[in-house]
């Protein structure tokens, strides 16, 4: 059964993880000739990252089947089934040449680990295991990743949560920043405002105290004169002053009338 008739991505998968599967088996017969060490390891090495992302894939034509599940008949769940499983079989198969490779060479298997291959269990040879084990032991790595990638989501709905809260802070904090420079601007205007009124203020002070010296002067003046005039009024100076002349002589007529 053509698997693009099912689904364009499970068929998309799946050429991808033929490609690989080539790749591991033309990379394992060419570490067969490989003689030195080094270059050795270094060929394991590509070939661990290439079963890294087989099984990448594998995981995701899991999750891409359980979501077409559904729309499929049994047939068609059945034959998906059996396509995933012999799909990890071939893997494991790959896995277990590379751990034997290693073993022969004596070095430590970069493959193992909690977080890498299918884990040490599984890394048997596919005419050992039934398909069974084989499905269970996929459900629950992939129960396990779903997990994961659940904790992944609450982490990243978090630091979502955090920037939402600190771009409204920070929209907060502008805003009242805005507010802030307006008033200052305010009284800044108030300022140069107050600061002409002073200004004015003081020139018109200047000019009245200008005024009411010059009225000072006079006063102190008129006031000369009349100490003057009482001191000395025959005084010829100040004779010609109004108000201020002393007052003339009675004149006697040279004749009188009968």
């Amino acid at each position: 059964m053509d698997l693009a008739a099912v689904s364009e991505e499970l068929a998309e998968i799946e050429g991808q993880i033929a490609d690989i599967f080539r790749a591991l088996s033309n990379g394992f017969q060419k570490l067969e000739k490989i003689k030195d060490v080094n270059r050795q390891s270094r060929q394991l090495e590509e070939l661990t990252d290439k079963m890294r992302e087989c099984k990448r894939l594998i995981k995701e034509f899991d999750t891409e089947l359980k979501e077409t599940e559904s729309r499929n008949d049994a047939n068609t769940r059945k034959m998906l089934n059996e396509k995933k499983q012999s799909m990890i079989k071939e893997l494991n198969s790959y896995v277990a040449l590379k751990k034997h490779n290693l073993e022969n060479n004596k070095r430590v298997d970069l493959f193992d680990g909690p977080s890498e291959g299918f884990g040490e269990e599984n890394v048997l040879l596919a005419s050992s295991m039934t398909n069974q084990q084989l499905m269970d032991r996929g459900n629950q790595m992939m129960d396990e990743t779903d997990q994961s990638i659940d904790r992944a989501k609450k982490v990243v709905q978090d630091t979502v949560d955090v920037g939402t809260e600190t771009a409204a802070a920070l929209k907060a904090q502008t805003e009242q920043m805005s507010r802030i420079v307006n008033e200052l601007d305010s009284i800044h205007f108030s300022i140069q405002k107050a600061s002409k009124l002073v200004k004015e203020i003081g020139r018109q002070v200047a000019t009245d105290k200008c005024i009411m010296a010059l009225l000072f002067l006079i006063v102190i003046g008129v006031i000369a004169i009349i100490i003057v005039k009482i001191v000395n009024p025959n005084n010829k100076d100040i004779r010609d002053i109004p108000g201020l002349a002393p007052p003339a002589m009675n004149r006697r007529l040279l004749w009188t009338p009968n």
